[in-house]
């Protein structure tokens, strides 16, 4: 069964960094890109990052660019998201997906909100992540 679990969420003030993570078991997790997708409260879905299935290409929103960073370690079945200089407007749920198979991992960063959810086959239950003073 493949599971998708997120952690590291939580409040934090703007300026602010937070380290999510995510951890992935029930697929051979190094021959799948991944990506992070977040929600906000009446919002819809958005695109974060995506990483390549050895970690070489990497891609990121431009709303986040320059502020976050992704890795993996397929050796743990792990993905990361650095979050830094954190806005109230990075508020959300995010969540941690697998990308299907046959999608490029570049289809992600033009894709609409709706199309999330056919490129993206698992998703993570996903972890809160507040920006507030």
């Amino acid at each position: 069964e493949v599971q998708l679990v997120e952690s590291g969420g939580g409040l934090v003030q703007p300026g602010g960094s937070l380290r999510l993570s995510c951890t992935a078991s029930g697929f051979t997790f190094e021959t799948y890109h991944m990506s992070w997708v977040r929600q906000a409260p009446g919002k819809e879905l958005e695109w974060v990052s995506g990483i390549s299935f050895a970690g070489r290409i990497k891609y990121f929103a431009d709303s986040v660019k320059g502020r976050f960073t992704i890795s993996r370690d397929n050796a743990k079945n792990t993905m990361t998201l650095q979050m830094n200089d954190l806005k109230t407007e990075d508020t959300a749920v995010y969540y941690c997906a697998r990308v299907q198979s046959a999608v490029a991992l570049s289809a992600l960063v033009t894709a609409a909100p709706d199309a999330l959810s056919r490129l993206l086959d698992y998703w993570g239950q996903g972890t809160q992540v507040t920006v507030s003073s």
